[in-house]
């Protein structure tokens, strides 16, 4: 296994990172099977580890928390922060508040004294950047967690919230965590850029696309919308909707470029984000120990100029064939008030 700098922070990281969304009632509910899945990464040269207090509401960050009983000190450890928790208001977002009570119930789930990475999982509207940055470097001083960053910003939001730092003397955003893969390149254009720019980390999630480049979906074969991913999104993965039909198209191009260059679908996508030089650690979330197995089999996968000129061809640089995060999207993007006058105001004269 490979290791590289994350970003500026002086943590040296797996050029893999252990993804654990799936851990817990979502995905695996097995606490033990996870566990093991944990050590087995670490044990294959993973020091990377990922997760939210989102996910399985809470439960990811305690398998964790389990898993690395012993060898916390070997681990860089990564968490998020900003969707729901339980209900009631001002039990979400980004604000100084909710960051405060956060953390501490992270702590707590993950049984350790410190986070190495604290991520802000999306932006939020409501909330003023520099509150953000300024409650993070309180953290930092208090010694909850060692850096911070976020994830799924758009570029414009990582260069206001560096300007912001730099105006408000504040300590800046060090990672981003957006969605790449062979299928959703449109990073390629701005956050991939600005990042190396500033030079933050970059660890990437959903290198397999949702399951799309494992070689499970195909085009013309049944595709299951009752289970699994596909019961929860179906519009991802509907093959009557132009987007789904893109990727299945897409697919059976690389299945090809995969057979021909003697590798399997799984291990080209996981190998694709990897040989990008803005990137730090490709995020790989397994379900199972199979799973963990035959992604990180791959890890030595080099990917020549000839194999890249092959993917640039099926998919061009900076495209996206379809929307990567469906969890969330831009609010002047999502919300038409915001791109429509009142009716009495839109008229010119």
């Amino acid at each position: 296994m490979r290791y590289r700098s994350l970003g500026r922070t002086g943590m040296e990281v797996s050029a893999h990172c252990l993804g654990t969304m799936m851990f817990g009632a979502v995905g695996n509910p097995d606490h033990d099977a996870c566990v093991r899945i944990v050590h087995a990464a670490l044990d294959r040269g993973i020091n990377f580890i990922d997760t939210a207090d989102m996910y399985s509401a809470g439960e990811s960050e305690q398998i964790v928390g389990k898993a690395l009983r012993g060898r916390r000190d070997d681990v860089v450890l990564a968490t998020k922060v900003h969707f729901q928790m339980g209900e009631g208001r001002n039990r979400s977002g980004n604000s100084r508040r909710w960051i405060v009570r956060a953390v501490e119930d992270s702590l707590r789930r993950l049984d350790t004294e410190w986070i190495d990475l604290y991520q802000v999982h999306r932006p939020d509207p409501t909330t003023d950047i520099e509150e953000t940055l300024s409650v993070l470097g309180d953290l930092v001083r208090a010694g909850k967690i060692r850096a911070f960053g976020c994830s799924t910003f758009p570029a414009e939001e990582l260069v206001e919230a560096h300007h912001t730092a730099e105006r408000r003397a504040l300590p800046k955003f060090r990672t981003e965590q957006p969605p790449y893969s062979v299928l959703a390149r449109g990073i390629e254009a701005d956050v991939l850029p600005v990042a190396q720019r500033y030079g933050m980390g970059v660890l990437t999630w959903s290198p397999l696309a949702s399951g799309f480049l494992t070689g499970r979906y195909r085009l013309g074969g049944p595709i299951d919308l009752t289970s699994g991913r596909a019961a929860r999104t179906p519009a991802r993965f509907d093959p009557e909707l132009p987007d789904t039909l893109a990727k299945l198209k897409a697919v059976e191009k690389l299945v090809e470029l995969a057979d021909g260059i003697g590798c399997t679908l799984s291990e080209l996508a996981v190998a694709f984000p990897v040989a990008h030089p803005a990137v730090t650690s490709v995020i790989i979330g397994p379900r199972t120990m199979e799973q963990l197995e035959s992604l990180v089999g791959g890890a030595s996968l080099v990917l020549d100029d000839a194999a890249l000129d092959r993917i640039d061809e099926i998919v061009p640089p900076g495209t996206n064939l379809y929307h990567p995060d469906g969890v969330w999207r831009r609010p002047a993007l999502a919300d038409a008030t915001l791109r429509r006058r009142p009716p009495a105001d839109r008229a010119a004269g």
